[in-house]
């Protein structure tokens, strides 16, 4: 597997990202021009399809930003446990989420000293990013 660095850490999934979407959105602007262009004898069939197109843009949208949460979750959970381990103390009350996100691709030698730097100077998911030195690789997060 490739190494991780800041150039190439974000995934994306192709047919996931870009040919749902599409996909979904091709058929919610047909649907709609469907009804617009007057074809009344198909109206209930496009309303259905238009609501079926709704729902599933839902679905697809919901199902991915509840896998994120939980992601996001575990990886609070991991690097509190990684400061833990190194400190004996909690993670500080002064980081926010995309903090502790970003904070997970430092090294053990720079995580300690990056944490207080972001806690001082009030750093943002990119700044922090830029800061690290030794990156560390999250290979499981999609």
């Amino acid at each position: 597997m490739q190494e991780q660095n800041l150039k190439n850490h974000s995934r994306l999934v192709p047919l996931y990202h870009y040919f749902t979407y599409l996909l979904l959105l091709t058929i919610l602007v047909g649907t709609t021009l469907n009804c617009t262009k007057g074809n009344c004898g198909a109206s209930c069939n496009n309303l259905l399809i238009g609501a079926l197109s709704f729902a599933t843009i839902f679905v697809a949208y919901f199902a991915r930003s509840f896998a994120l949460k939980a992601q996001d979750r575990a990886i609070k959970a991991e690097e509190s446990l990684r400061h833990f381990a190194m400190t004996g103390k909690l993670l500080p009350n002064e980081l926010k989420m995309g903090q502790i996100i970003a904070l997970r691709f430092a090294s053990d030698e720079e995580f300690l000293a990056l944490i207080q730097k972001t806690i001082s100077e009030n750093l943002s998911s990119k700044q922090i990013k830029l800061q690290i030195k030794n990156w560390k690789g999250d290979y499981y997060r999609v």
